[in-house]
């Protein structure tokens, strides 16, 4: 996995909004949070492709969380295809364990542990938040030589958009504030 660091890059705390260039059908009309982004790489969670097979009850049950209530509508996302099995807290910053949480920019926290998974369960966890499997990584050099093919364009942040919209609407939502149609991006160039 890519190292999060305290090094902030320019497209760290940004969103990319999948392009019809984008032929990794995993990534179709994707929207990805990019969490980290340096010399060794990036790593982003993607904030619009809920599964329909996990629920967060599942997870409760799973890793054996007690529960006095949750909201039954928390949705589990999937986060990119590395290491699936490990899951990710994208939050907003009203919560922060110091230990483990790691300052994505100022709108945005991230966390993977369990002890945010039971504060979640049990109402005591941060306002906002996404719970996503697995993250989207790249290599060294690798996002840059994407954005320039035009596979991603990128969006500053909204948590409103990340937090609060459909699933469905948000690759939507990127590109109206980057005042772009979706019927004028184009697969070739």
């Amino acid at each position: 996995m890519v190292e999060l660091n305290d090094t902030v890059s320019d497209y760290q705390g940004q969103l990319l909004l999948a392009t019809p260039r984008m032929t990794d059908f995993r990534f179709e009309k994707a929207v990805i949070l990019i969490c980290s982004h340096n010399a060794n790489g990036a790593m982003g969670i993607i904030v619009n492709k809920p599964t329909l097979e996990l629920k967060f009850v599942d997870i409760l049950k799973q890793l054996k969380i007690d529960s006095k209530s949750f909201n039954e509508n928390q949705k589990i996302y999937f986060g990119g295809p590395v290491e699936y099995g490990r899951g990710f807290v994208v939050h907003s910053p009203d919560y922060k364990n110091s230990d483990v949480s790691t300052v994505i920019c100022q709108e945005y926290f991230l966390t993977a542990n369990k002890e945010i998974l039971r504060d979640i369960a049990n109402g005591c966890g941060p306002k906002n938040s996404l719970l996503a499997l697995g993250y989207a990584g790249w290599g060294p050099g690798q996002l840059e030589e994407e954005i320039l093919s035009d596979s991603w364009l990128l969006c500053d942040s909204d948590p409103h958009l990340v937090f609060l919209l459909e699933p469905e609407l948000k690759w939507k939502d990127g590109l109206s504030k980057l005042g772009v149609k979706p019927s004028h991006l184009a697969t070739f160039g």
